[in-house]
């Protein structure tokens, strides 16, 4: 076992440290940009998917049928490579993010749309009712419990994501995987190269993936997870048992 371990790690793996630490920088970087952008696009469409007008809808559902049945791969030749040709020339970080934004906005927008349409009308008609606007309704009432139902997609998306950012090798982006192929390329240890790789994507999907799935029960729970919310709960609470005390001495008073 010795003898295969030692002859497994030949690598100086010191040698590539703040190269390796480089490209874990730009893989979480292509993840985080890349993860705001397709939200924010995801939902802008979902939007339009479930807007009034049939035109803005067409062009939604276009957009997503697009964009889901082409490969990333090849969405990542085209921003990159193809819009060169046509002349405009984009950098490797923004044509990265760029291919990662379009092609996750169309699963979360299908996450976003299926979230929103699953808030029962009656939640519409009590804002209604309650003299809110739609902008106040939308971002009050069905803003916030569509979120909770799309939690569990959004994280597997997010988490797809980190994973995916593995095919900017092919654009040379200088994440991780174009960091193995360039180790690779001086050491020719392929497998021990990529053996690392691959565990430095599991030490940071795991503990992600696990971080995400605690959120999900965190809000499942109803348990408050901004401050505003937390003094919120905490003030409903202290009236709620004020007025409980108030009654409990009213009984106290009669009897």
């Amino acid at each position: 076992m010795n003898d295969i371990a030692s002859g497994l790690f030949q690598v100086p793996w010191s040698d590539y440290r703040s190269d390796l630490l480089d490209a874990l920088w730009r893989t979480v970087s292509y993840t985080a940009v890349s993860f705001v952008g397709a939200v924010l696009l995801g939902l802008a469409v979902a939007l339009l998917r479930l807007s009034k007008a049939w035109p803005a809808r067409a062009v939604a559902a276009v957009y997503t049928e697009v964009f889901k049945n082409v490969p990333l791969l090849a969405i990542i030749f085209l921003t990159y490579f193809g819009l060169a040709s046509a002349g405009l020339r984009l950098d490797v970080f923004t044509a990265g993010c760029l291919s990662l934004v379009v092609f996750y906005a169309a699963y979360l927008s299908e996450i976003f749309r299926s979230a929103i349409s699953g808030v029962h009308a009656g939640q519409t008609e009590a804002g209604e009712a309650l003299g809110l606007g739609r902008t106040g309704i939308f971002s009050h009432i069905v803003l916030p419990q569509a979120l909770r139902q799309a939690l569990p997609g959004t994280n597997t998306m997010l988490v797809d994501l980190l994973k995916s950012t593995s095919l900017l090798v092919t654009v040379s982006a200088a994440e991780l995987m174009s960091e193995g192929r360039l180790i690779t390329s001086a050491t020719f240890r392929a497998l021990e190269v990529y053996l690392v790789i691959s565990a430095i994507y599991f030490a940071l999907c795991y503990p992600l993936s696990q971080l995400l799935l605690l959120l999900e029960r965190k809000v499942r729970a109803g348990v408050p997870l901004s401050p505003w919310r937390r003094r919120r709960m905490q003030a409903a609470r202290a009236l709620l048992a004020s007025d409980l005390a108030v009654d409990a001495d009213r009984k106290e008073a009669t009897v």
